[in-house]
């Protein structure tokens, strides 16, 4: 019986993949333009030209070190509430991409002039950590669908992001690779990630999961994504102007 059930529901979950598949190609493409404001955004240009002072580049970790952190901690309760085999690894997947994350922040973060001890030691940046408030919001509040689904639109946009930030601290700063695998892990996404991350939504959109409210959920986390970069930006020019 048991077996029965398994393959229904794997029959079920693929005859739902190309909607889960068309509301996250239909968001991205929807979104385009934010995509687009995130990933060309004037924090990038100013690392590439190698504007901002080294002492500035360690409000990036600080600012992760606060969203990781909290991150953790709603990935977890996204965990608790889901009811699948196929939901419950897949967010496993997440929390140990989060774990590995922090574990090379703090490699990043040395190289970038900030202490094991000072990476969460300062209050965040309000506007930074508004995309940690939302993805907790969502593990709390929201479905599952949403909270999947509004990744899997996110973060290709945050690893686009990644990969331009690790070639500017590379080429622009002489930050060393070893310190720079923090991007690593973003900016090269493991290939199976979204398949299953897929085949989850896949799985919610059949137990009432709504394509609105997904929709929804990833436009927000893009805004949110927005306004970290916005916020890095004002810190680092308004830390310049004080110093300068």
């Amino acid at each position: 019986m048991e077996r029965r059930r398994v393959i229904e529901t794997s029959s079920g979950v693929l005859s739902r993949l190309p909607k889960a598949r068309q509301t996250i190609e239909r968001a991205r493409c929807e979104l385009g333009q934010l995509h687009a404001r995130i990933t060309s955004h004037e924090y990038l240009e100013g690392l590439r030209s190698g504007s901002f002072e080294r002492e500035k580049l360690g409000l990036f970790p600080k600012a992760q070190g606060h969203i990781i952190e909290s991150d953790l901690r709603s990935v977890a309760l996204a965990l608790g509430r889901a009811r699948s085999r196929r939901s419950r690894e897949f967010l496993l997947q997440m929390l140990e991409g989060e774990r590995d994350a922090l574990r090379e922040l703090a490699e990043l973060a040395r190289a970038l002039g900030v202490g094991p001890g000072s990476l969460t030691a300062e209050d965040p940046l309000p506007g930074a950590f508004a995309y940690s408030a939302f993805v907790a919001w969502l593990a709390s509040q929201g479905s599952l669908a949403e909270f999947v689904g509004a990744f899997l639109v996110n973060l290709p946009t945050w690893g686009e992001n990644c990969a331009a930030m690790r070639e500017a601290l590379r080429n622009a700063y002489g930050i060393s690779p070893k310190a720079l695998a923090f991007f690593d892990l973003f900016a090269r996404p493991a290939p199976a990630f979204e398949a299953k991350g897929l085949e989850v939504l896949a799985e919610e959109l059949g137990n009432r999961g709504s394509s609105a409210l997904v929709f929804r959920a990833a436009r927000l986390l893009q805004a949110y994504e927005l306004l970290f970069w916005d916020s890095l930006l004002s810190a680092s020019k308004d830390r310049a102007r004080k110093g300068g």
